[in-house]
């Protein structure tokens, strides 16, 4: 029988490490006030960094009817579209440096660039689009793109039970921030106080909790011995057909995710609605995405990460199609309630899902990091087709089309990654000496003789 070498586990009042059978089975403390308090950092950078990315349809509008008259919608998209591209592109090496035990020198490090960035931006002069674009587009989407991975990864250090619940309270943070930022924004660009220290007064709300979180999150296990190369996991990826599917899924998805986010107030200022109304819609949107992003953590206890976040999609879609129809001010408050909470479903379950698609915990950030960068292209089109089909002239019908499709063809993946998975056709990684990868089926014929559970993930030996 041949054995797999276990990783070296210490505790905090001891240094010698401990052997798997002295262990103990609730290795994971599944709460506390180090587990909570990590949690809650986490939370804080969600808000202060992809919350700020779901901000910009605020920018967006304020740019072009105010700041940057001298550039195209397309063109002003951009900006926003570049952030959210950096903030799932830079995954690949936020990840494989959690993987490596970077964690806190990440959070600190990029905390820092974040701030920099916004104070930046708060120096662009008006019609000067390079100043926004590398501030805003550039610095801020690079610093939330190094924060998201390790603030949504560390959880799984604490919680096993209820990781994807604490995971997706985690997410929320982001939610949250999408309504405070929006509203804070609003009152400040477009009032007294105008751009420049509008933009500073946020910058030191988020340098103030961003502080915390610094001080909040820590790492409690040390980089893991058994972790593999960055090409080796992305092998076992390419054979992993449910993986496969996930990372497509959310890929094609992403293309049109962001265009409420971009342009729901833009289109409801240009339809003549009010515009204190008008300011306002993004807030309703995101104060939805915020109750599905606390609410789906309940749902996939009772019908699974997989499913829920087909339904949170395929819902997503008829919404896209429906913003064909947006004219009155009750279409903007039911769509942008309605998409809003589907849409902080399908956020909340971005790390989840990946997390139920990777039973090997020792390179979950490297496979969450190459999941996003495929998700970053997504991200980085989708904004700009969208302006580019509206022209000059807002032809609001072609942009609902053309994402109403693209988020079609992304559910149509979730489904068949459902399929997969039931089939049992997921692969993964059994031994530590070879990266071998069985099917589930295959892994039951070979029948392990014996397995023992550390830090989330079972090692098994064969006869």
């Amino acid at each position: 029988m041949s054995h797999i070498d276990l990783p070296v586990i210490t505790t905090g009042d001891s240094k010698k490490p401990l052997s798997s059978e002295e262990c103990p089975s609730d290795y994971f403390p599944d709460g506390g006030f180090r587990a909570w308090a990590t949690a809650f950092g986490g939370f804080l950078v969600q808000f202060c960094t992809y919350g700020y990315t779901m901000s910009f349809g605020v920018y967006q509008d304020f740019y072009a009817r105010t700041y940057i008259t001298n550039q195209s919608p397309s063109t002003i998209a951009w900006i926003g579209s570049v952030n959210a591209f950096l903030f799932e592109i830079c995954g690949l090496i936020s990840g494989q440096l959690y993987d490596r035990g970077y964690c806190r020198q990440l959070v600190i490090g990029a905390s820092l660039l974040q701030v920099i960035s916004l104070f930046m931006l708060s120096l662009a002069k008006p019609d000067q689009y390079y100043q926004v674009f590398l501030s805003q587009g550039i610095g801020s989407g690079c610093a939330a793109g190094l924060l998201y991975i390790p603030t949504m990864a560390v959880v799984s250090q604490y919680f096993r039970k209820r990781r994807e619940l604490v995971m997706t309270f985690v997410a929320s943070g982001a939610c949250l921030g999408a309504v405070v930022h929006p509203i804070m924004l609003n009152n400040t660009l477009n009032g007294r106080i105008g751009f420049a220290n509008g933009v500073r007064a946020s910058a030191a709300l988020i340098s103030g909790l961003l502080f915390i979180a610094c001080f909040l999150i820590k790492p409690r296990f040390p980089p893991s011995k058994a972790s593999t190369t960055f090409l080796a996991t992305a092998k076992k990826c390419a054979h992993d057909p449910a993986y496969i599917f996930g990372t497509a899924g959310l890929t094609i998805f992403a293309i049109g995710f962001y265009y409420p986010l971009f342009y729901l107030q833009l289109d409801s200022t240009m339809h003549g609605l009010s515009k204190t109304f008008s300011f306002y819609s993004l807030v309703i949107m995101n104060t939805s995405s915020f109750v599905g992003q606390l609410s789906s953590g309940l749902l996939v206890e009772y019908f699974g990460v997989p499913g829920v976040m087909t339904v949170s999609t395929f819902t997503g879609t008829v919404l896209l199609f429906s913003l064909i129809g947006l004219r009155t001010l009750a279409s903007v408050v039911v769509i942008g309630i309605l998409y809003g909470y589907s849409a902080g479903i399908f956020q909340a379950l971005w790390a989840p899902v990946l997390a139920v698609l990777s039973p090997d915990r020792s390179d979950l950030g490297t496979r969450m990091g190459i999941s996003y960068a495929f998700m970053a292209i997504g991200g980085l089109i989708g904004p700009p087709i969208s302006g580019a089909l509206l022209t000059g002239d807002y032809i609001w019908w072609r942009g609902a089309v053309f994402n109403g499709i693209v988020g079609a063809i992304g559910c149509s993946c979730f489904i068949a990654m459902q399929i997969v998975l039931r089939r049992g056709g997921s692969c993964f990684s059994v031994t530590r000496s070879n990266n071998k990868l069985y099917s589930l089926s295959q892994f039951h014929a070979q029948k392990p003789t014996h397995s023992t559970e550390v830090q989330g993930f079972k090692y098994y030996s064969f006869s």
